[in-house]
């Protein structure tokens, strides 16, 4: 007997969803009148096909009703066209190719500031004097003269005894480059 009643409760709440789904309120659909609504309907019944809602004027979007449903689905003539417009998934960096090739001929040194970088050792008494610098995360780079490093397009122009010169180039907001020289020095260990 309990099944019984759980199964015609089922079934009554399965046509009950049914003919929500098909249209069966008496709702109208926004912007038709009722009795436009009602011959739609009538129609759909029928299996006629309904008759078209009043032409509207060319600014006002146009409804037209599903015959099934009963739902009025508005038309507004609008779609996307993607020319000349950026992909939204692409990234901003990418769209700037100066940025790009500025941060490919820095290397992975151009991406620190120069106070964010470390002198860790020098040699200078060869023809051909070379730094070892340190990045924040640890990794140790060896620069020699020449050198890509900085954020402001910074290049090595000498190694001295604990020091290493950085031409950097600025940018103001005027658009206007201005040079810099920055040194980085070897920090002195103390101890005994």
């Amino acid at each position: 007997m309990t099944t019984l009643r759980n199964s015609s409760y089922w079934a009554l709440a399965a046509a009950a969803s049914l003919g929500t789904a098909i249209g069966c309120s008496q709702e109208t659909p926004a912007g038709l009148a009722a009795n436009e609504f009602a011959a739609a309907r009538t129609a759909a019944v029928q299996g006629a096909q309904p008759a078209p809602p009043p032409a509207a004027s060319p600014a006002s979007p146009v409804a037209t009703v599903d015959p099934i449903s009963g739902v009025a689905q508005i038309e507004t003539g609008y779609s996307y066209d993607p020319t000349d417009k950026r992909d939204p998934f692409r990234s901003f960096v990418w769209d700037r190719p100066d940025k790009m090739q500025a941060i490919a001929e820095a290397g992975p040194l151009g991406q620190f500031d120069l106070s964010q970088l470390e002198v860790v050792a020098v040699v200078w008494r060869t023809g051909n004097a070379r730094a070892l610098v340190e990045d924040p995360s640890g990794e140790s780079y060896i620069i020699g003269a020449g050198a890509a490093i900085g954020k402001n397009r910074g290049h090595v122009i000498s190694i001295d005894d604990n020091t290493v010169v950085v031409k950097e180039t600025y940018v103001d907001y005027l658009g206007q480059e201005t040079t810099k020289d920055v040194e980085m020095r070897m920090r002195r260990s103390e101890g005994g």
